[in-house]
């Protein structure tokens, strides 16, 4: 089953229990850094039993054909497990796939290069292919040996913006765990200088709102604050572009949950992330908290407002 980076978000849209229980088997791996260890940790608090670092030929001997667990098993295994090799892995699963009862499935996570050599610079935790190179070239190698794995994954998850309560979230309701709330939906303000987000299933561009950057007076305020939103708000065409955005998402809402999708991720951007799309959003989340979603306010790139500016 080939799947490119493009498809990385289908794939975090997965139905709640599209998971296979018939094994209770998860194989969580991916790049370093990228939040293996958070996801084996969340699963853990699911009721998995969590195994981190198994070595590779001991990975089928844990899970033999006729594995039936009372609970579901999580193993993580990357490129620093003992006697790991791309190829023998992939040959692992596949023949693991193929095992009459045996239905495994494989988490991928990544993040982007940069968000990557970000994390390590600031824990300053070597990376395990940095001995005789840089790091950002230690990176990008790893990408390149795990991407024939990641080809393969059921699952890939990009953790570059990604806070772990919007892990646990995803995962939550990949394995359809606890109450079945529905749909919940992302709305997230972003910066377009600082790219779309990976994970936006729609995007909106509202750099053609008027700008309260500049305003003087309004320059270091954010979206959250009442002042910026009145200033957005005398844009002639602000009404009549809320009026339409809100009569276009309103019927395409539940036909999204009713194509089987267990979250729904919907991006502002404008040009800094910090004036109009912050605003935008704020309304937009609470419109449609109020037709009864499970909604989640965040904002990607908002910078912190001065205190002085309340």
């Amino acid at each position: 089953m080939q799947k490119t980076s493009d498809q990385s978000r289908d794939d975090q849209n997965a139905a709640p229990g599209s998971f296979d229980g018939k094994s209770g088997l998860v194989l969580v791996t991916g790049v370093s850094g990228a939040g293996r260890t958070t996801t084996l940790k969340i699963l853990e608090d699911f009721g998995f039993d969590a195994v981190d670092n198994l070595p590779l030929r001991m990975l089928s001997a844990l899970v033999p054909s006729d594995c039936h667990p009372d609970r579901p098993i999580a193993i993580g295994l990357d490129i620093r497990t003992r006697d790991f090799g791309v190829d023998q892995f992939v040959e692992i699963v596949e023949r693991l796939r193929k095992q009459t009862g045996m239905v495994p499935m494989m988490i991928y996570v990544d993040a982007e290069t940069s968000v990557l050599q970000r994390r390590f610079t600031e824990t300053r935790r070597p990376h395990p292919l940095s001995h005789d190179r840089p790091l950002v070239d230690a990176i990008e190698h790893e990408k390149r040996l795990m991407a024939p794995i990641a080809a393969t994954a059921d699952m890939r998850i990009d953790t570059s913006r990604m806070k772990s309560a919007e892990l646990r979230k995803i995962l939550q309701d990949q394995f359809d765990i606890g109450e079945n709330e529905g749909m919940a939906i992302f709305v997230k303000s972003f910066s377009f200088r600082q790219g779309v987000p990976a994970e936006a299933d729609l995007v909106f561009d509202v750099r053609f709102l008027r700008n309260p950057h500049y305003d003087p007076e309004l320059r270091l305020l954010t979206g959250m604050n009442d002042r910026v939103g009145k200033y957005i708000e005398e844009d002639p065409d602000f009404s009549g572009f809320v009026t339409r955005l809100k009569a276009m998402l309103e019927p395409i809402l539940p036909r999204y949950a009713q194509e089987g999708k267990s979250y729904l991720t919907i991006a502002i951007g404008c040009t800094g992330g910090q004036h109009r799309s912050v605003y935008i959003a704020r309304i937009l989340n609470d419109w449609i908290a109020d037709l009864g979603y499970d909604t989640h306010l965040g904002h990607r790139d908002k910078p912190d407002e001065p205190a002085s500016g309340e």
